[in-house]
């Protein structure tokens, strides 16, 4: 919403997960909002258990984080029983830890929202992937791509009948364009009907991937290119 009403010139989200997959709130809303991928980042995540001071780890019962922070500790959280609480983001999980100050209660974080909220550090990486990364997207209101760029993510929604979705990925086969990600996510209002998130390789000035979008745009329904970069 700020990168659509210029009150932000780039706004960052995550879009997908080693460990836990597509974001896929996020994926909905890049439909739902007029932004342009400009830039994508892989940062490692590193889950932090967070109390208030003088808690240990013994005094916790309930949890509070993201609900893909949550999944992506699962192991830890069920080993050791604990209650699991969705909030809005990690950031909200420790603001409320410290406002309800009660030493049974935990926020699963970064160490730097910890020394920000004035939280100490009940238990260090307690993902269950120690390789846990997230892959973020930069967002812009503005339809720039980059010349140098090697990646294009797009969405299309196919006609609900047989062989749909195997003719259309057969405009990248015959313009020998790579597919390295495909996602669905259900159409709300459709049951049973899906569009799908695809990445590929390529440019677009390239002469296969003009062709291939050309196919692409003439055969789906709510076609839109979401980035190239």
């Amino acid at each position: 919403q700020a990168v659509v009403n210029a009150d932000a010139a780039y706004g960052v989200i995550p879009f997908e997960n080693s460990y836990t997959g597509e974001v896929g709130d996020m994926l909905d809303m890049l439909l739902e909002y007029d932004v342009s991928i400009q830039y994508m980042y892989d940062l490692k995540i590193c889950q932090n258990l967070l109390g208030v001071p003088g808690a240990s780890l013994e005094d916790i019962r309930q949890v509070y984080s993201h609900p893909q922070a949550l999944m992506q500790c699962s192991v830890f959280l069920n080993d050791n029983g604990l209650k699991q609480i969705s909030v809005e983001n990690t950031a909200v999980a420790a603001k409320r830890v410290v406002k309800e100050g009660d030493k049974s209660q935990a926020a699963i974080a970064s160490e730097i929202a910890g020394q920000l909220y004035g939280l100490e550090l009940l238990k260090p990486s307690i993902q269950n992937n120690q390789g846990n990364t997230t892959r973020f997207v930069i967002l812009a209101n503005r339809k720039v791509y980059q010349k140098a760029a090697g990646k294009i993510s797009l969405c299309f929604e196919l006609p609900h009948t047989s062989g749909s979705l195997y003719n259309m990925l057969g405009n990248f086969i015959f313009n020998h364009v790579n597919m390295i990600m495909i996602e669905s996510r259900p159409i709300p209002g459709k049951n049973w009907e899906y569009r799908f998130f695809v990445d590929i390789e390529g440019n677009l000035q390239d002469a296969g991937v003009q062709n291939a979008l050309r196919g692409i745009g003439t055969e789906a329904q709510n076609f839109k290119i979401l980035g190239n970069y």
